[in-house]
This record gives C-alpha cells, structure tokens and sequence, in this order.
C-alpha cells in the first residue's frame, strides 16, 4: 500500500511540474498515435500491425535473455522494415500527403459561403436522387469540403451554375455528353460536370460495386469529399465518406446526412428553427 502511495505521489508531482510545452508535446504525440491507429483500422494493416508486436515482443525477450545474435538479427529487420512500410503502403501514404498537401488552412477561419445557400444545394441535389432513384439514372455528385480537388475539376467541363434539380438531372440523363462523369459541387455551386475520378484500390469492396460506386470511394479516400451515388442497375442512394460507403439510404436518412456534414456550424439566435422551417417549406414546394 505503501509504495502505492509513493508512486502515486511522484505521479501528481510529476503532473504538476509539467509546463505548457509538455502539455503540447503530449497531445501531439497522442494525435500522432491515435493517427496510427485510425490508420491502421481504416487499411489491410492489421495482420501487419500485429507482426510487428510480435516482432517487438520477441526483441525484448531476446534482450532480456541476452541472446546477442538473435536481437541483432531482429534489429536489423526492424531498420529493413522502415522501407518495407513505405513500399507496402504507398499508396495510403501517398494518398494521405495529397489531402495535407490540398487542405485549405483558409477554412479553419469560416466558410466562404452561408448556411442558407449550402441549404438550398443540398435540398435540390436530394430532390434530384430522390427522381433519378426512381427512374434508376446513374449519377456520382462530389460535394468539394477543404481539400480542393483541382485535378478532378480539371479534367470536367466548366460549368458554374446554380444547383438546381433540373439541371442535375439534364446532366445525368442517358443521352447527355456528360452523364458519364462525375459532377462537382464546389462552394455551393455546380462547377464542373463529366469529371474523372480515381478508383479505389481497396480490394476488399464487394465484387456487386461496379464502376460509379469504386469511383466515388476511391474520391473520398483521397479527400474529404462527400461523393453522392445513385445506382443505374438498382436506384440505390449511397453517399461515400473517407473511404466508407453509406449504402440503400432512404430519401430523409440521405437528406439528414447531407445536412449534417455539409451544413456550417449553427449560428445563436434560432439556427434550428430557421433551419427545420426551410426544409418543410421546401419539401411543399417540391409537393
């Protein structure tokens, strides 16, 4: 009991004595780690991940038991594995430089545009998937957050319209020139349509997802976009994010998400209110 005690003395003095930078110096470590692993869940990485404890736990033990051949052997394996990691996981790493590289530290003082125009977007694009669902018209909306996607955009075509209904779904029909690509929804307008996406490399997606479906994961593991899929063979709703594909929404399960992720943080004063009478006004109109 006694030396429980004094360790937990030495602890809060510990603590105590710490100063801001060590605060600092905590978190950032506690970030990079909790990266890691978000890393590690999100990818192939897990078998790999407990090769390496298993790795580590046996370099331990062969130090402890002072086995000099063994521990160097392994050692040098670790300093191997520094490459290895790199080779195995360039894609992941490369991906996740672009979205570094491509992030708009601007946001992080506001949004450019308000909530009641990002709204309205939103409201049209649901409308839209809500029809083309029924009428079983493939579509693959890009919703652009922090990381720009210049290269997507560049290989569509300009348009720079507002976002209605109508037009998405002019886009989309089967004859157009464009219904092919991908529409990309920047700063609450329609800038560009017949865009290219990457496909996802992740070979574990369901053998059922053809083309538009990796097309719009693969946008969302490389950004964080918010990619919309409307199923031609089915008429299924499915909205990509980091990688992860929401399937077979229903029309205010699809509205509802749209909203929360694409909508800015609510204004004091009544943000709700104002909120919830624009969308029963605009479903009345849309009746």
């Amino acid at each position: 009991m006694s030396n429980f005690l004094s360790n937990l003395s030495d602890s809060m003095r510990l603590i105590l004595s710490m100063g801001w930078s060590d605060v600092l110096d905590v978190l950032i470590v506690a970030v990079a780690v909790y990266g890691v692993i978000s890393f590690i869940r999100r990818t192939n990485a897990v078998r790999f991940a407990q090769g390496i404890l298993l790795l580590l736990l046996a370099l331990g033990v062969s130090t402890m038991l002072h086995l000099t051949v063994t521990s160097f052997l392994l050692r040098q394996v670790f300093e191997i594995g520094v490459l290895a990691v790199i080779v195995l996981f360039q894609p992941e790493i490369r991906r996740a430089l672009e979205r570094v590289g491509s992030y708009r530290f601007m946001s992080l003082f506001g949004r450019d545009i308000g909530g009641q125009s990002i709204e309205k977007t939103i409201r049209q694009t649901v409308y839209a998937c809500e029809d083309m669902s029924k009428s079983r018209t493939g579509a693959l909306i890009v919703f652009e957050r922090n990381n720009r996607l210049n290269e997507p955009l560049a290989s569509g075509t300009t348009v720079d319209a507002v976002v209605t209904a109508e037009l998405l779904k002019n886009i989309f029909f089967h004859n157009s020139p464009l219904h092919d690509g991908a529409v990309i929804i920047k700063d609450g307008r329609l800038a560009a349509a017949g865009c290219m996406l990457p496909l996802s490399e992740n070979a574990n997606l369901s053998r059922d997802l053809g083309m538009r479906h990796r097309a719009g994961i693969g946008m969302s593991e490389r950004s964080d976009a918010l990619v919309v899929i409307v199923s031609e063979e089915t008429g299924g709703i499915s909205v990509a994010q980091d990688g992860l594909l929401k399937r077979h929404l229903t029309r205010d399960t699809f509205e509802d998400l749209l909203l929360r992720e694409l909508l800015p943080p609510e204004e004091p004063g009544g943000g709700k209110l104002k909120s919830l009478f624009n969308r029963t006004k605009g479903k009345e109109n849309a009746e």
